[in-house]
């Protein structure tokens, strides 16, 4: 059974780009548009790019495997919603160009601990504002 709900996998599954953010070596956040990909199988978010190895957020995650990750979009005429995800993050050697075969095979890998969702339903942010630990 997924740590996520019904209506989070909906959302998760229409979207490509999210925001990662890490902690560098010197305790600095830091932040990059991503793409990714929901693994039913590990109920994972599986991250990718192009040169995912070199980056700044691979080194940051292999350091000290910390990441927060959000999806989010606004619907007309206001209505902002989206999904932060907090937990531990992999550094992976293979598996990134199951997201896009034009990436490189590096990946980081997201265990979900805490989700928090908003707005997914409807526009009333007390009625659809859920956030728990998983």
């Amino acid at each position: 059974m997924s740590k996520f709900t019904d209506i989070e996998l909906e959302y998760l599954r229409t979207k490509r780009l999210g925001r990662l953010a890490t902690i560098n070596k010197h305790g600095e956040p830091q932040i990059a548009p991503v793409t990714y990909l929901y693994n039913a199988e590990f109920d994972t978010i599986d991250i990718g790019g192009l040169h995912n190895a070199e980056s700044q957020k691979f080194r940051n995650v292999a350091q000290n495997g910390l990441a927060s990750f959000v999806i989010d979009d606004v619907l007309p005429p206001f209505q902002p919603r989206g999904i932060e995800i907090r937990g531990r993050a992999e550094a992976l050697p293979d598996g990134g160009q199951l997201i896009s075969p034009n990436f490189s095979p590096a990946l980081i890998r997201l265990t979900p601990g805490r989700i928090i969702s908003w707005n997914l339903t409807s526009g009333d942010y007390a009625e659809t504002h859920l956030a728990r630990n998983v």
